[in-house]
């Protein structure tokens, strides 16, 4: 490898270190503007958006760390619900990490959907985990007007309010942004410049 690759290959990982450490700060004010929380936790923001945005630019690997900081500032600056080594590990730092997944559809002209749809999918399944193993105590005897007799029937209740408002929000933004920044979202900026 000669000397000007390595100052391309240095710039660009400098380059993905200043956009992930953007699109963390970003995540993080944005997900101080809530639209709506529920009673025991969880809420309807923009949050995820940057960090979709920044896992689709960058793929998998980079979108997972930002994804992973994002996780431990909600942990510590969200005053969050976590009570115990499991919630806190299922509920944010596993539930906020896997938004970066959706950085498989990278550069898929459709990716930052499929992208958007998958990470909320799988945020979907770690909270609903953490509902039946972590908040099962705690469930009422009555949700949105239907008997709860089970775990299993009332954490994916409860969590598909918010996460399903979160995706249709997300997929709303990003198709509002997709045709002036198509270009930015799909990384061909960073691809033209790696050549």
């Amino acid at each position: 490898m000669n000397n000007q690759t390595k100052q391309q290959v240095k710039h660009y990982k400098l380059r993905a270190l200043c956009e992930g450490a953007i699109m963390v700060a970003a995540a993080q004010i944005l997900s101080y503007l809530k639209f709506y929380e529920m009673p025991y936790g969880g809420s309807v923001t923009l949050g995820m958006i940057p960090l979709i945005f920044y896992a689709i630019r960058w793929g998998v690997g980079p979108g997972l760390l930002a994804s992973f900081v994002y996780s431990a500032l909600q942990l510590l600056l969200d005053g969050g619900y976590a009570y115990t080594w499991q919630s806190m590990l299922l509920d944010y730092l596993l539930a906020y990490t896997v938004l970066g997944m959706a950085g498989v559809f990278r550069g898929k002209r459709w990716g930052v959907f499929a992208g958007t749809v998958l990470a909320s999918v799988l945020r979907f399944a770690v909270h609903t985990l953490a509902g039946v193993y972590v908040w099962a105590e705690y469930m009422p005897e009555y949700f949105l007007g239907l008997k709860m007799g089970s775990p299993w029937i009332y954490s994916p209740l409860y969590n598909s309010i918010y996460v399903a408002l979160n995706m249709i929000l997300c997929l709303a933004a990003f198709g509002v942004m997709y045709r002036p920044l198509k270009r930015y979202i799909l990384g061909e900026d960073i691809r033209s410049q790696a050549k």
